[in-house]
């Protein structure tokens, strides 16, 4: 796996997860994102020596992984243009933020559903994908 690109493994029958990937590679116009879901060899490989305890997206870019509350920010910084300002959010206290993104996390089964397998992306993103 390349460390030149950022990648981003994820919680493939979660909606709420699918649903940012579909977000991140609408406006990803550079095509600098990899995916892979957790539940993949690749995304095991990545996250196999990490304990995901809530965690539903995880980033790695430049030799570090992100988790939690700093993977959203992190892209948007990645993302660049008009989406940076929304990094910016990083300088709130990370307790805070994580407490957020924990809540969001252990309740998104409940409010966004579960898909029954993992998503498969179709022929125009697939070469995005580990």
């Amino acid at each position: 796996m390349s460390n030149d690109n950022p990648i981003i493994a994820f919680d493939g029958v979660c909606n709420l997860c699918n649903g940012f990937i579909q977000w991140l590679i609408k406006r990803d116009k550079k095509k600098q994102f990899r995916y892979t879901t957790l539940q993949s060899d690749a995304g095991e490989t990545l996250s196999h020596s990490i304990e995901v305890d809530g965690d539903s997206v995880l980033l790695f870019h430049k030799e570090k992984m992100y988790a939690l509350s700093d993977v959203g920010l992190k892209c948007m910084r990645i993302l660049g243009g008009v989406w940076t300002p929304l990094s910016w959010l990083i300088y709130l206290p990370k307790a805070l933020r994580d407490m957020v993104y924990k809540f969001i996390a252990k309740n998104r089964y409940n409010w966004f559903g579960k898909a029954d397998a993992c998503m498969v992306p179709d022929a125009s993103i697939r070469a995005l994908f580990l």
